[in-house]
């Protein structure tokens, strides 16, 4: 039997009587990019941290390589596990401002990995590099322009080499220039086969970026489909009017 790399079943998330998530179901194949696209408040970045248990999920249930976790009742010791297997991206990055780009890179293969300092500090001048920002590892996060404290976050991410990555709108606090490294960046790491879920109301950056997009609203998601089948020919005909009211070209 092949192995499922990862699976959301029925996932359902409520704040008090507001049902945000009402039964959300999709999977990744490894070296999948999935695009979460919707409305405002569709709740699109409460299923990203719901998944990776910032918010307790009220139901459902996860398989992530073959081990199956009931995620309103996940034990710590799962979620401790399941999130040294994963990184999460925040929209505003999230850096310690107390310490260097360095220093946020190689902090959690230290604390949480418990990797030597100075195996982590190399590893973190390699990635470092590879996201552009070798030339300010010694900066303070209010040294950096937004897209520069992003790619540190971005390296950050990448340090303890994860299965799945979760992107939480990793443009919406860049100019259109930096958008644009950031883009690149992320073909990049799609080349090298990582597998990630990127949350984004930029529907031309989600098209350029992803291998499957899927559309969320009303605490279900609507449609899903490889992305340039998601854009030039959707089923649904509210992913064709959501579509539409952004201009996107898919005639």
């Amino acid at each position: 039997m092949a192995e499922t790399f990862y699976r959301i079943e029925n996932l359902r998330k409520a704040f008090g009587d507001a049902e945000v998530l009402r039964s959300v179901t999709f999977e990744l194949k490894e070296r999948d990019v999935f695009a979460l696209i919707g409305p405002s408040g569709a709740g699109k970045t409460t299923l990203l941290r719901s998944i990776d248990f910032l918010d307790r999920p009220d139901g459902g249930v996860m398989t992530f390589k073959n081990k199956r976790i009931e995620l309103a009742h996940a034990k710590p010791h799962d979620i401790r596990e399941y999130r040294k297997r994963t990184s999460f991206v925040f929209q505003n990055f999230n850096l310690f401002l107390n310490k260097t780009a360095l220093e946020n890179v190689t902090e959690g293969l230290i604390m949480a990995h418990g990797m030597p300092k100075r195996e982590a500090e190399a590893r973190g001048m390699a990635l470092l590099e590879k996201v552009g920002m070798k030339d300010h590892a010694g900066k303070y996060p209010s040294e950096l322009s937004g897209g520069q404290q992003q790619r540190v976050a971005i390296a950050r991410a990448l340090a303890p080499d994860p299965d799945l990555i979760l992107l939480d709108e990793p443009t919406s606090a860049l100019d259109p220039e930096r958008i644009k490294e950031i883009e690149g960046l992320l073909k990049l790491l799609a080349g090298e086969g990582r597998t990630m879920i990127i949350v984004t109301h930029d529907l031309a950056f989600a098209r350029k970026v992803s291998t499957r997009t899927a559309l969320l609203e009303g605490g279900v998601i609507v449609e899903e489909a490889p992305t340039e089948i998601f854009f030039t020919a959707p089923k649904e005909p509210r992913t064709e009017e959501f579509l539409r009211g952004f201009g996107s070209d898919h005639s």
